[in-house]
């Protein structure tokens, strides 16, 4: 008589979705009830004394915000399943990939500081004209060329990381709103971002499984008419703000403002370490949660993770206008520490599924609350017209480590996953040395940051 093993197919508690959900709320509830300053902190639920242009303007901005991070996510949602579904062997997407970090380190790294002489409205619709690209080219070809998605969603998402925000920034001092009414909008771009992923995961999933064969193609109708709703905006909502100073001007400006100040060196390699981490855990969590031939519902993971987030992400203006105001050096210290931790565990020591999902949550809380702390530094730093040159030196240095990675444990299989996994926690605990350095040398930024 036979034994039938049943096999059990791990996926998170429902009360962890709750969880996350609840305490995202009650962050923002309860914000302006504990807060010195409630008018300051959104104008989410007492708009009285923030003024209406601002709200207009920010609001404006997080709702495209929000679509171009759909669209972000729809391409990423299926990621080496859609591969495999055309016939792509590994390799191959281990090569697109490598391609695409590529293209980011090589093309990207010049479109921060084209976006900042011609203007980053231009630089925002090449985004939207590159996902719409994509997106038609999915539809029209059953098979498409792997390396030419991969290049432009690569170039794409190097947009995504500098381009928004260098406007939106721009354009909120063109306008002379009050500079510490930054710190919100940074903040809440972090959640909308994260809660946008969730949706486009949710959206994706919907398309894919609409008809009785899974059709990966699908989205990237979503895509199309995500991208031509945002082409149409920008185009006659946005105004330009372009750098009107010629490119002899700008090369001596970033050499003395940039290059010449060790404490953007500082901010721009704990970015690079954040970039490199985010990357490692994008394309190592599953492995990882996975092996033994562990089976789980990897779909129902990652929400866990963006929530996660966005909890993080709500935990800014608690430190920075709460009860008790924590300069940014002094949080981001502990926040990368927390992190290198983490990933030290996962690379070191054998864990179940649960604690695996509790740690890379708690990596993704602390990527929330980092994300937006790290833009606010940038303002009282770097100077607008040199934002967007700056936050690609800030990730070139991750693109590079990436290709190298790929290229080594990806490819040739030189090194595990272990050891990309520490390679990145050694750069979070380097990250949060130069937040102590940067601590330590003072802030003396290039405007005054006003607090209220």
């Amino acid at each position: 008589m036979g034994i039938v093993i049943e096999s059990e197919v791990w996926e998170p508690k429902p009360s962890l979705y709750i969880f996350l959900l609840c305490s995202s709320l009650f962050s923002l509830i309860l914000l302006p009830y504990f807060t010195k300053n409630s008018n300051r902190t959104t104008g989410l639920f007492d708009p009285s004394g923030v003024p209406a242009s601002f709200l207009r303007f920010q609001r404006s901005f997080l709702l495209i915000y929000s679509l171009v991070s759909v669209m972000e996510g729809l391409g990423s949602v299926f990621g080496e399943f859609e591969y495999a579904s055309h016939g792509i062997s590994r390799e191959q997407i281990v090569l697109s990939l490598c391609v695409g970090s590529a293209a980011s380190l090589l093309i990207g790294s010049l479109l921060g500081i084209l976006g900042d002489l011609i203007g980053q409205k231009k630089v925002c619709l090449l985004f939207c004209v590159l996902h719409l690209f994509v997106g038609i080219w999915k539809r029209l070809t059953m098979h498409p060329c792997v390396w030419v998605a991969s290049i432009c969603l690569a170039v794409a998402s190097s947009i995504f990381s500098f381009g928004f925000e260098t406007w939106m920034v721009a354009e909120h001092e063109k306008l002379g709103h009050r500079q510490d009414f930054l710190s919100d909008t940074f903040w809440l771009m972090a959640f909308s971002e994260s809660a946008s992923h969730i949706g486009s995961q949710v959206l994706a999933n919907w398309l894919a499984d609409s008809s009785n064969e899974q059709r990966f193609d699908f989205p990237s109708t979503a895509v199309i008419f995500l991208a031509t709703i945002c082409l149409i905006y920008v185009t006659r909502e946005w105004k330009e703000s372009p750098n009107v100073s010629s490119i002899r001007s700008y090369k001596m400006s970033f050499s003395t403002i940039i290059l010449g100040d060790k404490r953007v060196w500082l901010l721009a390699w704990a970015q690079a370490c954040l970039q490199f981490s985010i990357m490692v855990i994008w394309i190592l969590w599953a492995p990882t949660v996975v092996a033994d031939g562990r089976e789980v519902k990897l779909g129902m993971i990652y929400p866990c993770f963006m929530g996660a987030r966005m909890l993080g992400s709500t935990a800014v203006p608690w430190f920075t206008g709460g009860p008790s105001p924590v300069r940014s050096e002094d949080y981001l210290l502990f926040a990368f520490i927390v992190n290198a931790i983490v990933l030290s565990i996962v690379a070191y020591d054998y864990q179940e599924i649960g604690v695996l999902v509790t740690l890379f949550c708690v990596f993704h809380a602390c990527v929330g609350l980092i994300l937006p702390s790290l833009a606010r530094l940038r303002t009282m730093y770097v100077p607008n017209e040199l934002r967007g040159g700056m936050i690609n030196l800030s990730t070139a240095p991750a693109n590079a480590a990436m290709v190298f990675v790929l290229i080594q444990g990806g490819y040739h299989r030189n090194f595990g996953n272990a050891t990309i996994m520490a390679f990145a926690a050694f750069g979070l605990f380097s990250a949060a040395g130069c937040m102590h350095v940067l601590k330590k040398w003072g802030k003396q930024p290039h405007q005054n940051w006003h607090k209220l």
